[in-house]
């Protein structure tokens, strides 16, 4: 499995958009050059993540970005499922099937219930993890770094 980087984009987006003051935005344009990503490309993550609610789009000159809810309750694997949505992560091609002329209806007779258990440990990781977590272990981790980007999003914000 490879993860598009969109979702690794998004989550940073989003602690980005965390870091705002109330009644703030950030330009799109700002936060895809703060994270080196391709404005286009960038702009149709932003999409998602407003479809999704998680995010608000703000119109207009003075517009730009700002979170929906509360960073306890946007969860990594919220953002995930704007980004990737709903499919599984295995879909079984019935090899076993065809080596051993089985005839199970789902194609997956040995493979599916152990990916499926996989798919749904990993979901259970991404889903115990929030915005407002990851944020409290960048400030941890990297406070002399979070202090610089506090300081770009407040030259970039829009008020």
């Amino acid at each position: 499995m490879k993860m598009k980087t969109g979702v690794e984009q998004s989550v940073y987006a989003i602690l980005i958009l965390n870091m705002l003051p109330d009644k703030a935005v950030l330009p799109g344009e700002a936060i895809s050059q703060q994270l080196g990503a391709s404005s286009t490309y960038f702009q149709k993550l932003l999409r998602k993540l407003v479809n999704a609610d998680l995010i608000i789009s703000v119109p207009g000159v003075k517009g730009g970005f700002r979170l929906s809810k509360r960073p306890e309750d946007i969860r990594v694997y919220d953002i995930y499922l704007a980004i990737e949505g709903q499919q599984s992560l295995y879909s079984s091609r019935g090899v076993l099937n065809d080596m051993l002329e089985l005839e199970c209806e789902d194609g997956g007779c040995l493979l599916t219930g152990l990916m499926k258990e996989a798919e749904e440990s990993w979901k259970s990781v991404l889903k115990g993890e929030t915005i407002a977590s990851l944020y409290e272990k960048i400030k941890e981790d990297f406070k002399p770094k979070v202090q610089s980007l506090e300081e770009w999003i407040k030259e970039n914000m829009v008020l």
